[in-house]
């Protein structure tokens, strides 16, 4: 049996959750919840984060039932009571989701997304919203590292054969397209979202010819009009130089060469002394990609050393985001049938309450600082971010376009202070606690802590 015609949503969970649900039915406790979503600290050399994965959890949300198959699944176990597996049945999400909207920008300890629902349906989607809103806004903004780094030079998404998993890398080329990507090498991502497709050949491509030459002549009289040259399989240079005679032959013909690709080698130089030969050719206009390990900080290194570099296939790097591959990421109880609640485990601190998330601008409309506040406070001044994505478990707004999403995150990114782009940001952005929620914090954290010195003294 294959996982995909296994894949069932429902099942997006870890076993603790499942008995926990069990044990909060098996007590009466189902009253409203909220949970947060939100990222502890930062990775090294971040200062930002990029939403991303919202419109996939809200499909995978709305649509969220068990089906005969995952519950005859769970029942064989023998770890749960029937009275658990007969509400499972008829199980479906009817609570709110809030969420930043994707390809905004947000900070540490901000909740990217807030669950109210009662507490069984919330509790059940915990693992299924940490791994999606996790892999996508990982790698959203690792992408979006790459992007201020190529400073205005044109990006593909090469990273799908490393990616952990076929899932991770469709999500790598949305994710990375949302940014400011020009397309992907990925074709199954370019078919689910109507993404730019890019590719050249490989080197089993030109050492199956018995000639370099053989095998570029052949590339061109398949693809007339796009033909990209990989000229690194045996040297750079005389590469360049045959690229230089397809070009010619090519032209004789009433074409253009289109460009070539370099994969290996000291780029930098390279790509300088193909420039130069080609320059000297008359071919000004053929354009020089490069692949091969990189990712913002090569490609910062390439441009500062002076690469004569027109585009910058990333892939592993971007993919795996191989400097951080994770987020301290954590969905947590903030508020149960009424009651603020928070965790006091050290390292682990926890915000009490619903909340939302206000941003200033500057007069010049850069963004000055954000407040965290609580969700009833209504004099805080500012933009709210988080908006209601679910609502009594339906999808609040059609899908978005990918399009409309790189334009919200185009006007973000153009906001966000210089110093937070850059690859090593020399500081952080502000992030203000409303004085409602730090009274409430810590009248929470008191009471609890009263309860607990009570109860050592019994």
């Amino acid at each position: 049996m294959h996982l995909w015609e296994e894949f069932a949503p429902e099942l997006v969970t870890d076993l603790y959750e499942l008995t926990m649900a069990a044990s909060y039915l098996r007590e009466g406790m189902n009253g409203e919840a909220t949970f947060s979503l939100f990222i502890r600290g930062y990775p090294s050399h971040r200062a930002y984060f990029v939403a991303a994965g919202i419109e996939h959890l809200v499909d995978l949300v709305t649509g969220m039932r068990f089906s005969e198959s995952s519950i005859e699944y769970i029942a064989s176990t023998g770890k749960f009571p029937s009275s658990f597996i007969d509400y499972l049945r008829d199980f479906r999400f009817t609570g709110t989701m809030r969420a930043i909207p994707e390809g905004r920008i947000f900070f540490a300890n901000e909740p990217v997304v807030e669950v109210t629902a009662p507490i069984i349906e919330g509790q059940l989607l915990e693992t299924l919203v940490l791994n999606v809103v996790q892999l996508e806004t990982l790698i959203a903004s690792k992408a979006a590292r790459c992007v201020h780094a190529a400073r205005g030079r044109s990006l593909i998404d090469f990273s799908f054969r490393r990616t952990q998993g076929v899932d991770a890398g469709v999500k790598a080329a949305r994710t990375s397209y949302l940014v400011g990507f020009d397309g992907t090498s990925n074709v199954l991502a370019g078919k689910l979202y109507g993404i730019p497709v890019f590719g050249t050949m490989a080197h089993s491509y030109v050492t199956s010819f018995e000639h370099e030459l053989d095998s570029f002549l052949a590339f061109y009289r398949t693809f007339p009009e796009n033909t990209v040259l990989l000229i690194d399989t045996y040297d750079t240079v005389s590469g360049a130089r045959k690229a230089v005679e397809v070009a010619r032959i090519m032209a004789a013909d009433g074409k253009v060469l289109k460009g070539v690709r370099l994969d290996s080698g000291d780029m930098a130089a390279l790509s300088r002394e193909v420039r130069r030969l080609f320059r000297e050719s008359g071919l000004e206009g053929v354009s020089i990609l490069a692949s091969g390990n990189l990712d913002e900080f090569k490609i910062q290194e390439l441009i500062e050393a002076g690469a004569e570099i027109d585009v910058f296939a990333v892939g592993t790097r971007m993919g795996v985001s191989s400097d951080a591959p994770y987020l301290d990421i954590a969905y947590k109880l903030v508020e149960y049938d009424g009651r603020p609640i928070l965790k006091l485990s050290s390292g682990k601190k926890t915000w009490v309450g619903r909340k939302q998330v206000y941003r200033l601008h500057d007069a010049q409309g850069m963004m000055k600082e954000d407040i965290l506040s609580l969700l009833s406070e209504r004099q805080v001044e500012g933009e709210p971010l988080l908006t209601v994505v679910v609502d009594e478990g339906k999808r609040r707004n059609p899908p978005e376009s990918l399009s409309a999403i790189r334009e919200r995150f185009s006007r973000d990114w153009n906001a966000l202070p210089p110093p937070c782009r850059e690859i090593r940001p020399t500081e952080g952005y502000p992030v203000k606690i409303s004085r409602a929620l730090e009274e409430l914090d810590t009248r929470t954290v008191e009471d609890k802590r009263r309860e607990i010195e009570g109860g050592r003294q019994t």
